[in-house]
């Protein structure tokens, strides 16, 4: 028992460091050849887990294997797009300002169906809004709207606004964070002074605090709604 224990900590450790050495892509955004290597991955593990008469080895070294065909198979593509394309595919207009382009679909062996779910999943439900949709390699739909449909944005209504920026977290899940807090500029009594105000006696209720460059602080207690406090002076 304490073997199979031990092989399925030690796969589980090499498959783990496998995936971060292929990035942090979703399945959904993976391209065809790094979906294929997830697959046989996945399957690879399980045989050193699960039967404990295989060497781990025999699970080790395809494992590694895969890692450097990733390896060389990415750095190919950056460097050849006719490679690239050749494994990945390329983008494919499937919407043009003449209407839905039939051939694009039949090439990639979608249906309308198909099209008018991926075009509402981009926020859109009218084929009139849409100018060009294109259909990405890892199977996205992306979509550039008409004119008159495309989203008023600040620039447009010429509206003066502060760069948004990233709020620091200077407590979470009740630990505060100290390089953050010191990032801030700020001190202990900062963080009490609006526990105070938010009705939290103990940091370990705080469930984040959070403090933007606009001097917005966002504070929630564990289980209650959150609260903000604005015009703060840092």
């Amino acid at each position: 028992m304490l073997t199979i224990i031990v092989r399925a900590i030690l796969i589980y450790i090499l498959v783990l460091f496998v995936f971060r050495l292929m990035g942090k892509r979703q399945i959904g955004q993976m391209q065809p050849f790094e979906l294929v290597l997830t697959l046989i991955i996945a399957d690879l593990a399980t045989i050193p887990m699960a039967e404990s008469s295989v060497p781990v080895l025999h699970g080790v070294i395809p494992l590694l294997t895969l890692v450097v065909v990733h390896y060389f198979l990415t750095l190919i593509s950056k460097n050849s797009v006719k490679f690239g394309n050749f494994i990945s595919g390329k983008p494919v207009i499937v919407i043009n300002p003449k209407g839905i382009d039939e051939k694009a679909l039949h090439s990639l062996n979608i249906t309308v169906d198909d099209l008018f779910e991926a075009i509402r999943g981009a926020g859109y439900f009218n084929l009139e809004e849409v100018q060009y949709a294109i259909m990405e390699t890892n199977g996205t739909v992306n979509v550039l709207p008409k004119a008159e449909f495309s989203p008023v944005v600040n620039k447009d209504l010429k509206l003066k606004i502060e760069e948004t920026s990233i709020p620091v977290t200077l407590v979470s899940e009740g630990k505060l964070m100290k390089n953050n807090i010191n990032l801030a500029g700020v001190d202990l009594p900062f963080i009490e002074k609006f526990m105070k105000k938010a009705g939290i006696d103990k940091i370990s209720k705080v469930l984040v605090l959070t403090l933007n460059k606009s001097g917005i602080v966002y504070i929630q207690e564990k289980n209650k709604e959150f609260k903000t406090f604005e015009n703060v002076e840092v």
